[in-house]
């Protein structure tokens, strides 16, 4: 388990890092959705290898639609979530987003409270709240340009407010929702993934086909492009065994503790500077994971 989801934040850390490294005179050279699709196609083909390696025996049980069907909804919610972040950038600056984008914690909790009949302590909640804390105070100056003005300037239209309440929204149910899934059917993970990963591959090619893109499917490709496509797979399958056997909540905190590995991997690869609300975020963190998991 230690080793799951330290690895897993790492992946999620390193993610902002290892795009800049790809950019070609500051701009990602590749389709967004090309990339998405490789994904959900490395995830697919990795639980298919789980189950034949591990459950081979399963691959002549008939499985009822009622199994599979849920799986459709689950991968509709996610790549609607997915192309939302595409549309936001056009209503907000990327430094609001990532200031907003912290409220999906609230939101995702308070789903699992509600859905999953999961009651939350006040101390808990603190806790979370603690974690969005954190987020913010990254978001708005926990790293620093030494050659950039260090006041931060945000905007967000009214369109992007709402659109940032329906992608938290969705952000936590997609989430919860998959949760309830996982653990309410009596199938092992590598046939639930088996069944989530293809509806991600069919609705992300419609997606990619219907957004008509310029240029090839692999155009604007690198090393780097498809290290993020193996760590992205591989941080996926690591989040369903985190929400088959523990919960989002453990997820919410890998995502948090992630920033210590952005940072680290910032300072040292793109000379960025640390500062105190990088501090702050840090302590807050701590203080959260005390509150939730250290004090009974």
């Amino acid at each position: 388990w230690g080793l799951m989801l330290v690895l897993s934040v790492a992946i999620y850390g390193s993610h902002a890092p290892l795009l800049t490294l790809c950019k070609v005179d500051g701009m990602i050279p590749f389709s967004s959705t090309s990339v998405v699709v490789l994904v959900e196609l490395t995830k697919l083909m990795f639980s298919l290898l789980f189950l034949l390696t591990w459950n081979r025996e399963l691959l002549g049980v008939a499985v009822s639609w009622r199994h599979v069907a849920p799986f459709a909804l689950s991968a509709l919610l996610y790549a609607a979530n997915n192309n939302l972040v595409v549309h936001m950038q056009l209503f907000m600056d990327p430094s609001t987003y990532q200031v907003l984008s912290n409220l999906k914690i609230v939101s995702t909790a308070l789903l699992y409270s509600l859905f999953l009949r999961q009651r939350l302590s006040m101390r808990k909640w603190l806790a979370l709240f603690l974690l969005v804390a954190a987020g913010v105070s990254y978001s708005c100056g926990g790293l620093q340009d030494p050659g950039s003005p260090s006041k931060m300037q945000l905007h967000v239209t009214l369109v992007g407010l709402l659109l940032i309440s329906v992608y938290c929204l969705i952000s936590g149910l997609s989430a919860v929702y998959t949760e309830a899934i996982l653990k309410t059917q009596a199938l092992p993970l590598s046939l639930q993934n088996l069944f989530l990963y293809f509806f991600g591959v069919l609705l992300n090619l419609i997606g990619y086909f219907w957004s008509s893109a310029e240029g090839g499917f692999l155009e604007g490709f690198s090393s780097w492009v498809l290290v993020i496509v193996v760590s992205q797979a591989l941080n996926g399958l690591i989040m369903s065994v985190v929400m088959k056997h523990s919960s989002n909540i453990t997820r919410l905190f890998v995502i948090s503790c992630s920033i210590l590995v952005n940072a680290l991997l910032s300072v040292t690869l793109f000379n960025l500077q640390l500062t105190l609300l990088f501090f702050v975020a840090v302590s807050c963190i701590g203080l959260a994971v005390h509150l939730y998991y250290g004090v009974t």
